[in-house]
């Protein structure tokens, strides 16, 4: 690829995963802290991030595969979300707050798809060049932590202040500024046929569910799915958990586990070409069940570093499962689905594996609430522990592993 269009793929990156990090860490601790919701709100709120996953594949399948350049649908998406983001700073209740921000999730979630469709469209060795331009959304997502700590938003006295809500404002200001330069990002037409017979499955981007007649993929397709249900418990309660046990800066420390993201992005194409998918896949699986059993057992005193080493393990959890699965869905996909194939893995992951895993949180987080109004904290952790273990289990014998192809020259 050319500079110039490294520099702009990564800033397309970095605004991306500015706006979803400006919001969702802290989504759980505003929720409570400043519109009263109760744990199964929370999770509600969260699992709006999956309905928008599960719809994803099908808007995406539909527009940018057939119909539209892949870089203006961003760019009117983010626009529209903009504005919804800022309804979202203005509500005053979880009644009012719930419907927008089921709005806005259905129209995010395509997102993530389109910035790797976008970005691969670009790319002739995408196993190489992808983790690259992917590690400056870590550095947005980075960056936008370290913000809201730096203007303590989610101090204590910021929460009594109510000064969290700021997020929301921060998220629709960078929204706006996406949406605008979404217009200027290299063009990414469709690719699928737009002629002959009308067919519901390809106008919908069904087509891509036949990469799961491959054994292979099928296999790593539910691993996705089951993996990601004790995903969702970090992502639901690592901030109202650090909060409560009352860590300082909660949102600057768990940047932690962003920084670390990055230095295991650049090292990922290192590790791919040397172990291959399958051992990449198994360390990130390994990790998440190691992460659960540090905050299980980490405390705000003596045994905070425990907290730490649990964030900090982020970086190998997401990047050796989501970007390595990224590519390796890719290499599948071929030329024709790679939007809708993308679409795909995100209703895998963020969609129905997600939903599953907020409402579960949900549920156990509610089951675990002290009298006190406190959370039994090592009960709760313990549990998606136990569940990665399993999905590691379940993968380890049934994945065969495999060169990717045609990208395989790392």
């Amino acid at each position: 690829m050319a500079a110039l269009i490294k520099v702009r793929l990564s800033l397309m990156m970095f605004l991306e995963f500015f706006v979803w990090g400006s919001w969702y860490v802290t989504m759980g601790t505003f929720l409570g802290a400043n519109l009263g919701a109760r744990d199964q709100e929370i999770s509600l709120a969260f699992s709006t991030q999956s309905f928008g996953a599960i719809i994803a594949p099908f808007v995406v399948g539909l527009i940018a595969d057939r119909y539209f350049h892949a870089q203006r649908i961003l760019g009117v998406i983010h626009l529209i979300g903009a504005v919804l983001m800022y309804f979202l700073y203005q509500s005053q209740d979880f009644s009012e707050f719930f419907p927008i921000l089921l709005a806005y999730m259905i129209l995010f979630m395509p997102t993530l798809a389109l910035v790797n469709s976008i970005s691969f469209n670009q790319m002739l060795n995408p196993a190489k060049e992808f983790s690259v331009i992917r590690v400056w959304g870590t550095i947005g997502w980075i960056a936008a932590g370290i913000l809201i700590s730096a203007f303590a938003w989610d101090s204590q006295a910021g929460l009594v202040d109510g000064l969290l809500k700021n997020t929301w404002l921060m998220a629709a200001i960078v929204s706006l500024i996406l949406g605008i330069f979404s217009f200027t990002l290299p063009h990414t037409p469709p690719k699928a046929k737009t002629e002959g017979d009308f067919k519901l499955s390809e106008v919908l981007g069904l087509d891509a569910l036949s990469l799961l007649k491959d054994r292979n993929f099928a296999i790593f397709f539910l691993s996705s799915i089951l993996i990601c249900i004790p995903l969702a418990f970090y992502y639901q309660n690592a901030s109202p958990f650090l909060t409560e046990i009352g860590v300082e800066n909660s949102t600057g420390k768990m940047t932690i586990g962003q920084i670390s993201e990055v230095l295991f992005m650049l090292a990922l194409p290192i590790f791919f070409s040397r172990f291959g998918i399958k051992k990449t896949l198994i360390v990130a699986m390994l990790a998440w069940a190691l992460r659960y059993v540090f905050f299980a057992f980490g405390n705000a005193d003596e045994g905070v570093w425990m907290l730490l080493v649990g964030i900090a393990l982020h970086g190998v959890c997401y990047d050796f499962f989501f970007v390595s699965g990224q590519i390796y869905t890719d290499a599948h996909a071929g030329e024709k689905f790679k939007s809708s194939a993308q679409g795909l893995i995100t209703l895998a992951t963020y969609g129905v594996g997600m939903l599953i895993g907020f409402w579960a949180a949900g549920i156990i987080s509610d089951f675990y609430l002290l009298s006190e109004g406190n959370h039994d904290w090592k009960s709760i952790w313990l549990i998606p522990s136990g569940i990665s273990v399993l999905v590691l289990l379940f993968f380890m014998f049934l994945f065969k592993d495999e060169k990717i192809k045609p990208q395989n020259n790392l």
